[in-house]
């Protein structure tokens, strides 16, 4: 039944992308098609065989020793201080961001994130039939967040055309950087953070690519990886990396103040007209009838539906901190299904951030951008659907 209601939900998840389609008859249903079975095979490949989950637990192990050295570093600058027991979540956490930001920016410079990413992105335009540009961006943004990701294709953006530009900027908007992941890994289960990249990675250009098919002249169709870090030697490199991930972390958690701090005052106006009802019981209740089809089961459904709407109004910083003590009370069913389902930048506020970015590369294209609004959004969560509804079918 779970299996049914599954397939159900993602009958409808493209359904609702290919209501919101601009260009049906132009939809690439074979490349769609392609990177559904990717998804089966990969999700069925890490959660059901042994050598799966030995890589995603090697993977895992990676990430945590990574976070051990981060740690070190936090620990010579901070370990004066006395914090109450469970820590802080600024020094324990988001810190990490500028040890995994310096990684990501010294592989960038010394050219071997963006080899892999170039090819693995042509690789995937080969199977697919996807543009290069666009298959290069989605699997960039597995690695990169959204406004680094946009950056690396800037030199190509007079190519871009209207539907070309939604789809990297749903990809940028439903992917994370893997400079944070090291941050999310130390609040939920790492296997399901994991599986959640390759996933989102996919269903953004799914989804994307039904909502904006495209075309692209074969004059256009090429990546250009030269000039995507300006650093002239690996210390530059750790040094704006470093400084990078320390903007990255003042930013998150300047936004968790804000969130959190203002969802307080959303649910203080609520309770004063509905006493004991919250914004987060009433999300619960709106999400609960997909939240069902995709394998949350019934009992846990408006638990779980409150956390996903939290994320999509707040962010997944605030979602995840949330969800989080609630892990020892959920399935493990539910718990990878809204695991995955927070593992992207799905959310109102990351609409200004992609059309902020593009207005830095390229003003003219800014406004058109900024013209997608709910419909980016709508993709985005659509997007973070897919990927959770994939991840229930093998849990």
């Amino acid at each position: 039944m779970d299996i049914l209601l599954g397939i159900l939900a993602i009958i409808i998840t493209l359904g609702l992308a290919y209501l919101m389609s601009n260009d049906k008859k132009h939809i690439n249903y074979k490349g769609i098609g392609i990177m559904l079975l990717f998804q089966l095979l990969i999700t069925w490949f890490m959660f059901s065989t042994e050598l799966g989950k030995i890589i995603i637990n090697g993977i895992s192990a990676g990430f945590n020793k990574l976070i051990e050295f981060g740690t070190e570093g936090i620990m010579f600058v901070l370990g004066g201080f006395v914090v109450d027991e469970g820590g802080v979540f600024f020094f324990n956490v988001l810190l990490l961001i500028i040890f995994f930001a310096t990684i990501l920016s010294v592989l960038t410079y010394l050219k071997i994130l963006p080899t892999i990413i170039k090819y693995f992105g042509g690789l995937i335009s080969k199977i697919t039939g996807l543009p290069k540009i666009e298959s290069f961006n989605g699997v960039n943004s597995i690695f990169f967040g959204q406004s680094e990701a946009l950056i690396a294709i800037r030199s190509q953006f007079h190519h871009l055309t209207a539907n070309r530009l939604y789809i990297v900027s749903a990809s940028a908007m439903s992917s994370v950087s893997a400079s944070i992941v090291g941050a999310y890994i130390q609040m939920l289960p790492a296997e399901y953070i994991l599986v959640a990249l390759p996933l989102n990675m996919f269903s953004a250009l799914m989804v994307a690519s039904i909502i904006a098919p495209v075309t692209v002249p074969k004059e256009e169709d090429y990546v250009d990886v030269s000039n995507v870090t300006e650093d002239r030697s690996v210390f530059e490199a750790m040094g704006n990396g470093a400084l990078e991930g320390g903007k990255i972390a003042l930013i998150v958690a300047a936004m968790l103040i804000a969130f959190i701090a203002s969802l307080e005052l959303v649910n203080w106006i609520i309770q004063a007209v509905f006493a004991g009802v919250t914004l987060q019981q009433i999300l619960g209740y709106i999400l609960a009838p997909i939240g069902i089809l995709m394998g949350i089961a019934p009992s846990e459904v408006i638990e779980a539906g409150s956390i996903m709407g939290t994320k999509i109004v707040t962010n997944e910083f605030v979602a995840m901190l949330e969800f989080q003590p609630l892990l020892d009370t959920m399935s493990e069913k539910t718990i990878g299904i809204v695991s995955v389902f927070l593992t992207s930048f799905a959310n109102f506020s990351s609409i200004g951030i992609i059309a902020g970015t593009v207005k830095g590369i390229d003003s003219k294209k800014a406004g058109i951008v900024s013209g997608f609004g709910m419909k980016l959004l709508g993709g985005a969560i659509l997007t973070s659907i897919l990927s959770a509804t994939i991840a229930g079918l093998f849990l």
